[in-house]
């Protein structure tokens, strides 16, 4: 990068640091710390949900994901604007009356504390492991552009998320993903204008859009139905329903959010708008890297976008082979340049004999290239083993450090660093949270000060960060990381969800009972992931239903006396 770079992502990075720390004055207990008072208003709401759900892996592997794979991610997004509407009418209504800190205060009202902990243990090892990988994200863009060891470099920015989370607590992290938020919007779309604007003068929006759609990059709607198929509508309205339900309804890091709004108006208007806005939002960054696809059909692209690792390759014996194997690779793209002219020449005659044929040579160019790549991922892993030898979290980050203007590079790097630190903070404030409301607080240490708690907060959120920095050291490998990160909450989020919607939904099932089918539950959704049976977002609705079913039978066999069951406490009362 540039000394104009440098300058633009220092003081970007800076001020909303101080701006951050301004906004965090008068804490003086765990609701200011935590909860902000219940003070912030409904926009403030909308923004901090968008930000904690949009980190850096949004930004850096999502416009990667639809260069490799088409659009079709974004169906996992369909089935949100109705989870928000459940989670409306049930969920927050409930939250709010009880003033509860978190989701899973109120289990132990509805059933025991077993299984309040219980749930509270899943989401604590889900959230760690899902911060983790958020943490790395972001250290790739400093391993990759500074050249630094990715593990010293995992040390160095969650060191720096700490300390910004430590002092700052969720009103910091609030106010400053609303101003994260508007940078990285005006980023974005200076990216995307930039991917079209350095395309040849005869190929404007509309004929990007077709070559895109014409390379299989368009794929929005899939209608096949396969449980094996990760991305199709069915798996997106139906699991991802389940999976948004789940995130914004149960998971700490989003109940929080609006757990802080000042009215119970105010937190619904938040949810409600996040739905209109997450499913255009997440079309248009995809979007954008369709629009890269096309960048690097007319220009010649690298053979592997991670150029820290190919240059490990060119520095052992392996060197010759690469050397040839990128020649070729060049050849093929000089052929695919020729070729996508000649697509885009037929588009415009509306010729469709000409335009299969150019399609048809285009698509054997492409798959051509394809298989160079796949051949430089082997050479790149035999020369270094550990090496994340998959490309795709580096594809959008190669384009802006090699193809925008000084001075718009350090903004968009900005900009993923400001996406990690909005939703990694507000990860690690929902951990601390979880892990002093539901475990210090209940367990330990029932008669502390205000000062104290305040003070084990902060402890807490030092302790999960470190835990979060140790998991991303092993991040390396796990291929996309924006469906690393959705494959490792599908896991736990099914049976989490299941065990609030037995709490609303089926008044005679026990502590007991939800205990035990939520264990059995997870004990079984891993067993079903590993089986390789059917996509991740499946395993959502099944958790789910499972948790239901084995809760319900329990429940009929269940001797225990009446007067030994927690008496049911829903909220609504």
């Amino acid at each position: 990068m540039s000394y104009l770079d440098w300058i633009v992502l220092s003081l970007t990075l800076v001020s909303i640091i101080l701006y951050g720390v301004w906004k965090s004055r008068g804490q003086r207990d765990m609701e200011s710390y935590f909860l902000s008072n219940r003070t912030m208003p409904w926009y403030i709401i909308l923004l901090s949900i968008m930000g904690t759900q949009a980190s850096a892996i949004t930004f850096l592997s999502a416009p990667g994901q639809a260069y490799a794979d088409g659009m079709r991610f974004v169906q996992y997004y369909f089935g949100l604007p109705l989870a928000m509407i459940v989670i409306c009418i049930f969920f927050v209504p409930i939250f709010h009356r009880l003033k509860v800190y978190t989701a899973y205060e109120y289990l132990e009202q509805r059933f025991d504390l077993k299984t309040r902990t219980l749930t509270s243990f899943l989401f604590l090892i889900q959230r760690g492991l899902s911060t983790g990988i958020s943490i790395y994200a972001p250290s790739i863009i400093l391993s990759s552009l500074m050249g630094w060891n990715i593990y010293y470099t995992n040390i160095f920015m969650g060191g720096l998320l700490i300390i910004y989370t430590m002092y700052g607590g969720t009103k910091a992290v609030s106010y400053t993903q609303s101003l994260q938020l508007g940078i990285i919007f005006a980023g974005m779309f200076m990216a995307g204008y930039m991917a079209m604007n350095l395309l040849p003068e005869e190929i404007g929006f509309r004929e990007a859009l077709h070559v895109s759609g014409k390379m299989g990059k368009l794929n929005v709607i899939v209608t096949d139905f396969d449980l094996k198929d990760r991305y199709n509508i069915w798996s997106g309205v139906i699991g991802g329903f389940f999976l948004a339900l789940s995130y914004f309804g149960t998971d700490q890091s989003q109940v929080g959010r609006y757990l802080t709004a000042r009215t119970l108006t105010e937190s619904r208007m938040g949810l409600l708008m996040n739905g209109l806005v997450k499913v255009p939002m997440q079309f248009l960054i995809m979007l954008i890297g369709a629009l890269v696809f096309v960048f690097y059909l007319y220009f010649r692209a690298p053979i592997s976008f991670n150029e820290g690792q190919v240059s490990k390759v060119y520095n052992s014996a392996y060197a010759p082979q690469m050397r040839a194997l990128e020649q070729e690779y060049n050849e093929l793209s000089d052929r695919k340049q020729d070729h996508v002219h000649k697509l885009a020449a037929a588009l415009k005659t509306k010729d469709e004999a000409r335009i299969r044929d150019a399609q048809a040579e285009l698509k054997s160019v492409e798959d051509a290239s394809a298989l160079m790549r796949d051949s430089a991922r082997v050479l790149i892993q035999k020369a270094d083993p550990t090496a994340e030898a998959n490309d795709t979290n580096y594809i959008f980050l190669h384009f802006v450090v090699h193809n925008l203007p000084k001075g718009l590079v350090g903004l968009l790097i900005a900009i993923i660093f400001l996406a990690s630190w909005g939703s990694i903070a507000a990860a690690l404030n929902s951990l601390a949270s979880t892990t002093m409301v539901d475990v210090y607080q209940r367990m330990i240490n029932q008669h502390a000060t205000d000062g104290e708690y305040l003070r084990m907060s902060k402890i807490w959120t030092l302790v999960w960060g470190i835990f979060s920095i140790a998991v991303a050291q092993f991040a390396t490998g796990l291929g996309s990381l924006i469906e690393a990160v959705n494959i490792l909450g599908s896991l736990f989020y099914g049976t989490i969800l299941g065990i609030f919607v037995v709490a609303f939904m089926m008044k005679r099932v026990k502590g007991n009972a939800a205990f035990w089918g939520a264990l059995v539950a997870e004990l079984l959704v891993i067993t079903i992931y590993m089986a390789d049976i059917v996509s991740f977002l499946w395993l959502n609705v099944i958790g789910c239903v499972l948790v239901m079913a084995i809760a319900a039978v329990w429940q009929l066999f269940d001797k225990k006396r009446p007067e030994d069951v927690a008496p049911v406490n829903d909220g609504l009362a």
